[in-house]
């Protein structure tokens, strides 16, 4: 029973959720939400279905978490999603019907006064007052006419307080004009910028253009081509993805963005391969003394977080200010642009990324080379080879089989390391002739989330299209890693 009841509990809830957002216009969260209270119904309430109980919470998070996100960020890269395009159509045609036109030749000044009746507006320049008010909030009528100034007038301060039910109040001239409150301190005529014509068709009062809506860009369009913002989600098949192929400001930054990200990604992987296993081969030399300090002071990188490594070294690396600077000045009388010379930002973010990711390097080739027999190493030095060729004939060809998988993964990683980016340059310095946001040191997936969240126009359509690109290549980078695991297994296995 106690089962019973909380697998209802929980599945009422969740419906109602889903009912509450598919009221909110959000069916897509809704249904997800309704899909999840079936499953749990199925799963915890029924007899076949309780043998999943433990799979099914698992199954639900890859489904909600991975597998929903990437569906749904793929779907937006085929719509005009944007900040101009956030709303639904008849989201969309509300705004534009609640839009008001103010005819500024019947503006009035007013003042707000109050007397034994109540509240009244006054308009010192006509000396016109209007009926008693109450100010509640509630929607008013009174008719405006001559009369004198209220007993007491309140001060503006106190006036600005009723702004909000001001706005509920309609005032009716002798000639049956109708006034509202179109300021702070004035009324005027307000009339509705837009009439609707039909369902796909406005009329715009102010200059008697027609506006027809366009199912292809999710905007009102006028007879002369005028975009009448704002838009609305529509679905645009490729689109997108022939801007990024055929736009010059988006193809060219986007290609070097590319080359950039592999490079860096390579470099980043090669780099802290060389130096964590040169550090762990120092390290095992049996002649070095403190080697316990030395492990310790070596791993404290990765023990530190990330991100506060990268905001120090954020500091230190300030062109004007940085301790870097500092040193390079004294020592040789120069100082480097790291912050707005493209390739010096460059080599910045790599010497940062190496930093960060060594230790993890090390710790694994530690652990390596305890594998490898040390007669063979002896063998080889009794023939007369260098230490050198011990370590490039015996001793690394014994320890990058295991270390392929880590370093394929290692690339994937620096390939989506948008945080080091994000964090040390933003991007910058930003490159000159492009429609988009790109920087000299953006990798693509910074290029994306730039597009996406800090470009003017927050283009989540296009961003999401990017991001399908990317999904593509780091899955081919998956691939690989798990070819190369498999291969390192048989290879242990059966020794081929």
């Amino acid at each position: 029973m106690l089962r019973w009841s909380l697998t209802g509990a929980a599945s009422l809830i969740l419906t109602y959720a889903a009912f509450i957002l598919y009221n909110a216009g959000q069916a897509l969260f809704g249904a997800l939400l309704l899909a999840l209270a079936v499953g749990i119904a199925i799963t915890f309430g029924g007899v076949r279905g309780y043998s999943w109980r433990f799979v099914f919470p698992a199954l639900a998070a890859v489904l909600i978490f991975i597998t929903f996100p990437v569906l749904y960020t793929i779907y937006l890269g085929f719509t005009n999603y944007s900040s101009f395009n956030l709303l639904d159509y008849e989201r969309a045609v509300s705004v534009l019907m609640s839009n008001r036109a103010i005819d500024k030749s019947t503006e009035k000044t007013f003042q707000v006064g109050t007397d034994t009746a109540g509240y009244r507006l006054w308009f010192p320049d006509e000396e016109l007052t209007s009926g008693p008010l109450t100010l509640s909030g509630d929607p008013e009528t009174a008719d405006l006419i001559p009369g004198v100034q209220p007993t007491e007038l309140l001060e503006p301060r106190d006036a600005i307080k009723l702004r909000t039910a001001l706005q509920a109040v309609e005032l009716v001239e002798q000639d049956g004009t109708t006034l509202r409150n179109s300021g702070l301190r004035t009324f005027a005529q307000v009339t509705s910028e837009y009439q609707r014509l039909s369902e796909t068709q406005l009329k715009r009062v102010s200059d008697g253009a027609i506006l027809t809506a366009n199912p292809k860009t999710g905007f009102f369009v006028t007879e002369s081509g005028e975009q009448v913002p704002p838009g609305w989600r529509v679905y645009i098949g490729t689109d997108n993805f022939k801007r990024i192929f055929t736009n010059d400001g988006i193809r060219s930054p986007m290609l070097k963005i590319f080359g950039w990200t592999v490079m860096f990604a390579a470099i980043s992987t090669a780099l802290v391969f060389a130096l964590g296993v040169t550090l762990a081969v120092i390290l095992q030399w049996p002649h070095l003394k403190g080697k316990t300090i030395y492990r310790v002071l070596l791993i404290l990188p990765y023990a530190v977080p990330s991100f506060i490594s990268i905001l120090v070294f954020k500091g230190l690396f300030n062109q004007n200010f940085g301790e870097i600077n500092f040193i390079l000045d004294a020592l040789f009388g120069t100082s480097v642009d790291w912050n707005t010379n493209g390739w010096s930002a460059r080599v910045m973010i790599i010497i940062v990324n190496t930093w960060l990711g060594y230790p993890y390097m090390m710790l694994l080739a530690m652990g390596f080379l305890q594998g490898v027999p040390e007669d063979h190493k002896k063998a080889a030095a009794l023939e007369g080879a260098s230490a050198a060729r011990v370590f490039f004939t015996i001793t690394l060809p014994q320890i990058l089989p295991p270390f392929v998988p880590m370093l394929i993964s290692a690339f994937a990683f620096n390939f989506n390391n948008i945080v080091l980016i994000l964090l040390l340059t933003r991007g910058g310095p930003d490159r000159a002739g492009t429609v988009v946001p790109a920087g000299e040191t953006d990798i693509l997936g910074s290029f994306t989330y730039r597009i996406a969240f800090t470009d003017s126009g927050t283009q989540f359509g296009l961003a999401g299209a990017i991001t399908l690109i990317i999904f593509l290549i780091v899955a081919i980078i998956a691939y690989a890693n798990f070819v190369a695991i498999r291969r390192a297994a048989n290879k242990k296995r059966y020794g081929v």
